[in-house]
């Protein structure tokens, strides 16, 4: 589900065509989460399907003609709420946490109130799962309940390191 909103931030910054897209994620994002060209050509062509981008220019090329993709007024409406909306605390969140701050960078969002949203959910969700590790009588369910409370404490040291980096993250991805 990021990818489609990844791309979405990336031709909100500027219209693109498949090529242009694939090298501003793979220098973004590739590292934590790979995308192949035929991946990226089908999320744009769901996402002109379902309005929230547009093909603005076809531009002939060597091979087939080269689309050049746009956001649309309800790409942006849908990206501002997807940027906008905490995350549920998970093992192997970060990827989706790290996408949603560089985003709100590159767009001009604020990235400091996503984390603070972001850190009240993972708060949330861990005075849950203390409460349930305290009423559990079985072993199995303590423990399951200290798996998941370690992986959110290490997303919130995530959460407070990255709010003490966003000026020089910006900087980076701007």
């Amino acid at each position: 589900m990021s990818v489609s909103y990844t791309l979405l931030g990336l031709i909100e910054e500027n219209a693109r065509h498949g090529y242009d897209l694939k090298q501003s994620y793979d220098r973004r994002f590739g590292d934590a989460k790979p995308i192949r060209f035929g991946q990226i050509y089908r999320v744009l062509a769901q996402l002109v399907r379902d309005g929230l981008a547009e093909i603005v220019s076809v531009e002939p090329g060597a091979g087939p003609d080269r689309k050049r993709y746009a956001i649309t007024p309800e790409g942006v409406a849908d990206l501002d709420r997807w940027l906008a909306e905490p995350e549920d605390p998970q093992p192997q969140l970060q990827n989706v946490l790290f996408t949603k701050v560089v985003l709100a960078l590159i767009s001009g969002r604020s990235a400091e109130e996503f984390l603070d949203a972001q850190r009240e959910r993972h708060m949330a969700r861990m005075r849950e799962l203390t409460k349930l590790r305290r009423e559990a009588t079985e072993t199995h369910g303590a423990l399951l309940a200290d798996y998941q409370l370690f992986h959110i404490e290490a997303d919130l040291r995530w959460i407070d390191h990255a709010a003490g980096r966003l000026a020089a993250l910006a900087a980076e991805v701007r």
